[in-house]
C-alpha cells in the first residue's frame, strides 16, 4: 500500500527497526531524531501518516512535548493522521493525545502486524479526509460557477427601478417569488438577482424548465430514483430538489406543468419531503423556490388548466417584469452591453451604434424582448464590415410586431402565437432552428405548437 510516513523519535534504534519493518509496505518512510525540524519536514515531504513520540529530553516523561508537536501538525494541516508512540506506564498520556486529535497510540514494544494495521488504517483515513476536503472544494468551485451565470445589465428604467426595489426587499426571506412576463424579459435573470441577494447566495440555484420534462421522467427529474426502480434505473440518482437543498429552485415555465404534474409538485412543496421513485423513505429538502410563468395564470386557473391552491403555494410574493417595449433608455443601455459583449467575443473590438441603427431599435417593439434583442446585436457583430453599425444591420422577420400601433390591440398570447408563426415561416418550418431563433426548447415550442393549434 503506497503512502507516505514520518517517524520522530529520539531514540535511534527505535528509528532504525520501524524504518526497517515499514519501508516494504508503504511508498516512503522518513525518520527524525530532532523535533525542532518537524513541521519544516513535514511542509517538505508532506507526509499521510506521522509516528510521533511522546517525549524527547531525558527524564522528562509528562509527554506535553509529544501533545505540542500533535497541537502543531493539526494546525498546518488537520488531514495528517499522527500516532503517537508511548511506553507501557504513558497510557493515561496516549489517552490524552487522542482527544486532542492523535488517530491512535502504540505501545513500545510494539506488535509488528498491529502496527502495520494501524498505520494502513490512519492512511485510508488519511485519504478519506483529502478526498472529502478535494470534494468540498470542487463543490464550492461547482455552485460558484453555476451561480456565477453571465451578468446581463439590469437597466435603469423607472418600471425596471421598480423591480429591483422589489427583489432587494424580498430576498432576504425565504418567502415564495413568483415571476411574471412575456417570454425573454429576463425572469431567470431576476430570479438569480434574488439568490443573489439572499443568504442562499453561497449555495447553489438550480434552474429547471418545466415545459421541457416530459411526464414519464418529471418524478424522476424532480425527485430522483433509487438503482433498479425501472428498467434504466442503473443507478441511484438525486433529483432537482434534492441537488438545490439549502439553496434555490427555480422553476421556469410553470405554466406548462399539465394537471397531474401539478399535483405531485404541490403535495412535495407542502410537504417539503420528496419520495424517490422506488422508496418509501421521505428526504426532507429545504429550498427556496422562485416560479416563473409567461402565461395568464390566473385565466388558466379559471380555466381549469392550473391548480389554485397550487398558485397560492407559489406566489406569496408576485413579480411583474415590464416588456422591453416599456423601458424606454433600457433598450440603447442593453444594446451596448450585448455590443460590447460579443465585440469582445468574435474580436471585433470598438464597435458602435450609429444614430439611425439606435432609433431603429428604439421604434422596434421587440416582441421577443431581451432575448429577441440579444440576437439580433450579435447577429449585427457577426456580419459588421466596420466599427460602425447602421441601421441596414438590423433586420426584423415579422413588421407587423413594428410600433406602429397595431400591436395594442393583440393579447401577450396572441402576440406569441403570431410571432411563433412568423418564425415558423420564415424557417420553413426547420423546429430546430425555430426553437433557438426564439431562444425555447424544442419541447417547449412543440407545447406552444400544441396549445395555439398550429
Amino acid at each position: 500500500m503506497q503512502g507516505s510516513i514520518l517517524i520522530l523519535d529520539d531514540n535511534k534504534s527505535v528509528l532504525t527497526a520501524l524504518e526497517l519493518l515499514l519501508q516494504p509496505e508503504f511508498g516512503t518512510v522518513t525518520c527524525l531524531r530532532n523535533p525542532n525540524v518537524l513541521m519544516s519536514t513535514i511542509r517538505g515531504k508532506k507526509p499521510d501518516v506521522v509516528l510521533l513520540d511522546m517525549n524527547f529530553k531525558a527524564g522528562i516523561n509528562s509527554g506535553n512535548e509529544g501533545i505540542y508537536w500533535l497541537n502543531q501538525i493539526q494546525k498546518y494541516d488537520p488531514s495528517i493522521s499522527v500516532i503517537m508512540i508511548t511506553a507501557f506506564g504513558d497510557i493515561e498520556l496516549a489517552v490524552k493525545a487522542v482527544k486532542e486529535g492523535a488517530f491512535d497510540f502504540v505501545l513500545k514494544p510494539w506488535d509488528n502486524n498491529k502496527l502495520i494495521s494501524t498505520l494502513h488504517a490512519a492512511l485510508k483515513l488519511r485519504r478519506s479526509k483529502t478526498e472529502s476536503a478535494s470534494l468540498r472544494k470542487t463543490t464550492d468551485n461547482l455552485k460558484k460557477e453555476i451561480n456565477s451565470s453571465s451578468k446581463i445589465t439590469i437597466g435603469q428604467s423607472e418600471p425596471m427601478r421598480r423591480v429591483m426595489d422589489m427583489v432587494k426587499k424580498v430576498a432576504k426571506t425565504d418567502a415564495n417569488i413568483f415571476i411574471t412576463g412575456e417570454n425573454g424579459t429576463g425572469k431567470e435573470l431576476i430570479a438569480r438577482e434574488i439568490h443573489r441577494y439572499s443568504t442562499r447566495s453561497s449555495e447553489i440555484m438550480l434552474s429547471v424548465d418545466m415545459g421541457a420534462i416530459s411526464e414519464t421522467l418529471f418524478e424522476s427529474e424532480l425527485f430522483g430514483h433509487t438503482k433498479g426502480s425501472f428498467t434504466d434505473a442503473k443507478e441511484d440518482r438525486l433529483g432537482k430538489f434534492e441537488t438545490a437543498d439549502n439553496g434555490t429552485l427555480f422553476l421556469d415555465e410553470i405554466g406548462n406543468l399539465p394537471l397531474a404534474l401539478q399535483a405531485k409538485l404541490l403535495t412535495a412543496l407542502q410537504n417539503r419531503t420528496i419520495i424517490r421513485i422506488g422508496s418509501n423513505k421521505p428526504i426532507p429538502v429545504n429550498i427556496r423556490l422562485i416560479s416563473a410563468t409567461n402565461k395568464n395564470i390566473h385565466k388558466m386557473v379559471a380555466d381549469g388548466l392550473f391548480r389554485e391552491d397550487l398558485l397560492y403555494r407559489i406566489n406569496t410574493i408576485t413579480i411583474e417584469l415590464p416588456p422591453l417595449r416599456e423601458r424606454g433608455t433600457d433598450i440603447q443601455l442593453l444594446a451596448d452591453f450585448f455590443l460590447n459583449r460579443y465585440g469582445t467575443k468574435y474580436d471585433k473590438h470598438g464597435l458602435t451604434l450609429n444614430r439611425k441603427a439606435i432609433d431603429k431599435l428604439m421604434n422596434y417593439s421587440w416582441p421577443g424582448n431581451i432575448r429577441e434583442l440579444q440576437h439580433s446585436i450579435e447577429k449585427a457583430v457577426i456580419l459588421a464590415d466596420s466599427r460602425i453599425i447602421d441601421e441596414s444591420g438590423f433586420t426584423f422577420n415579422d413588421e407587423s410586431f413594428v410600433n406602429t400601433g397595431g400591436i395594442s390591440n393583440l393579447t401577450i398570447d396572441e402576440m406569441e402565437k403570431e410571432m411563433i408563426k412568423s418564425r415558423i415561416r420564415n424557417e420553413n418550418g426547420n423546429m430546430s432552428n425555430v426553437a433557438k431563433k426564439l431562444g425555447i426548447t424544442r419541447q417547449t415550442l412543440y407545447n406552444k405548437i400544441k396549445r395555439y393549434d398550429l
